[in-house]
């Protein structure tokens, strides 16, 4: 009798611990695919003239560039407002530049540049490190670069805003910056970073806000303490591949604003990063700037000699990972003055941090 009743029972305690198990099963069937690495082949000298840029690249072995970074060496000494960022930004081939017709301009890419540019001043020290972020995903397996660009900033003091917006039904992954002619001392890069195509975000000229997800579009700004009918700005959106369902990816960002540099010939970091929860990192931004760029337009930094000396993955205290690190989850930016007080002034620093939702 004891074993027909057990016997009609073992079907219910099948069903029952079925359910059990399919309750425990949907956080591994959302499990985040993400992985990257960071390359970097170190530091290049240089530039060693007054009024002259340095391309140096950053190339995936394995993996799509989800984004990547720039970190300069400027020494010691008056010369040290001499090294700025040119450009932190996608490369066909480590040393090909996406700058002519606007709009997808490639697929797939694995190289990333960095390109530093020197002012009136120059110093044995000063050097360029590019770091591209090598991404990996089971769900986004190609990905696609989109450039805008503008004949701008050609005055003085002037932000030369520019965004590049992802095609609809992809996710932005990622981003970088450029700034041309490279022999005009006095014009760089000072921003680049994530925002929205949407009024909320003045269609880019404010930034993406901490905690925001899925940000569509990427802005770059070009600042020129000089007038240049010949500058241009260029933004870079990297983005998932068309054809892939991303409705179950996130990316996340987060933001840090803090304040400074205000003083003349001096610099300032500002570190973020993903948490718990967030995702992987997978790229980042940085900026300096009058502060606010996730509530106002954006506007430029005190002075017009001020730059960006980085934009690079790195650890909580804001120190470059090395090459080969796969656990990276902090980006760093690094900002100085020119040779004037810089009032009002802040620096800023976005990660990106990705689940796939596969």
């Amino acid at each position: 009798m004891t074993r027909n009743l057990l016997s009609r029972l073992a079907p219910g305690r099948a069903l029952i611990l079925g359910a059990v198990l399919a309750l425990a099963v949907p956080g591994a069937a959302y499990a985040n695919t993400v992985t990257v690495t960071v390359k970097t082949p170190g530091a290049t000298s240089g530039p060693a003239s007054a009024n002259s840029e340095i391309s140096t690249h950053a190339d995936c072995s394995s993996g799509l560039v989800s984004g990547g970074g720039i970190n300069q060496a400027v020494g010691t000494g008056a010369s040290v407002n001499g090294n700025h960022v040119n450009g932190t930004s996608p490369s066909s081939n480590g040393t090909a530049e996406y700058t002519g017709s606007t709009g997808v301009v490639g697929t797939d890419v694995t190289h990333w540049l960095g390109i530093g540019g020197s002012g009136g001043q120059v110093n044995a020290s000063f050097s360029t490190t590019p770091y591209a972020v090598c991404f990996t995903s089971n769900l986004i397996d190609h990905t696609q670069v989109v450039m805008n660009k503008a004949n701008t900033p050609t005055t003085g003091a002037t932000v030369g805003l520019v965004t590049a917006t992802c095609p609809a039904g992809t996710r932005l992954l990622g981003g970088g910056a450029r700034t041309t002619p490279g022999n005009t001392g006095s014009f760089k890069t000072i921003a680049s970073f994530p925002t929205f195509n949407d009024s909320a975000h003045a269609f880019g000229a404010k930034a993406a806000a901490d905690g925001e997800t899925n940000p569509d579009s990427w802005s770059a700004v070009g600042w020129d303490s000089g007038a240049n009918s010949a500058n241009y700005t260029y933004a870079y959106a990297i983005c998932s591949g068309s054809g892939i369902n991303v409705s179950g990816a996130t990316v996340k960002v987060r933001h840090t604003e803090v304040s400074g540099p205000t003083t003349g010939s001096t610099g300032q970091t500002a570190t973020v990063g993903c948490g718990q929860g967030d995702g992987n990192l997978i790229g980042g931004g940085a900026a300096i700037s009058g502060g606010g760029v996730t509530t106002t337009g954006f506007t430029g930094p005190g002075s017009g000699g001020d730059h960006l000396n980085g934009s690079f993955p790195s650890t909580s205290g804001g120190t470059a990972v090395g090459d080969g690190t796969t656990t990276a989850a902090y980006w760093t930016a690094s900002s100085h003055t020119g040779g004037q007080s810089s009032p009002g002034t802040s620096t800023d620093a976005w990660a990106l941090c990705a689940n796939d939702g596969v």
